[in-house]
């Protein structure tokens, strides 16, 4: 399984390949499963709201449209993915960053992210495809 963080999973389905280098695009072709957090759907809605990202419908069309017309599976925060979270080494304190980051440790999945941070985590060692 792979995790994709938010802006992933955003250029994925709204086809901006573009931003994804090559390898990650391979990657997440040949991944037997692809899910992304339930936190991602809150993020993606609360950056449309700041003005921070334009989704192309209402943020409850897209992601309906982005998980049913996909074959990406929506993966819920669970008590045990939120302890991981709040124990995960004190890189950055963004929520969002750390679920997605849990998430994909608790599942035993790799984890897709452009964002340079991730691979400060310790955790994702053998984790993180970048």
């Amino acid at each position: 399984m792979i995790v994709l963080d938010s802006h992933i999973w955003f250029w994925w389905i709204n086809l901006e390949h573009q931003w994804l280098p090559a390898a990650l695009l391979t990657a997440i072709q040949a991944a037997p499963g692809v899910g992304v957090s339930a936190v991602s759907c809150f993020e993606l809605a609360l950056a449309q709201q700041r003005g921070r990202l334009e989704l192309p419908l209402p943020a409850r069309e897209w992601f309906e449209l982005a998980l049913t017309g996909s074959d990406i599976e929506l993966l819920p925060l669970t008590p045990a993915i939120a302890a991981r979270a709040v124990n995960l080494a004190d890189i950055h304190r963004d929520p969002f960053d750390r679920i997605i980051i849990a998430t994909a440790l608790e599942l035993d999945a790799q984890l897709i992210s452009v964002d340079g941070i991730f691979a400060s985590y310790p955790e994702l060692a053998d984790h993180l495809i970048v």
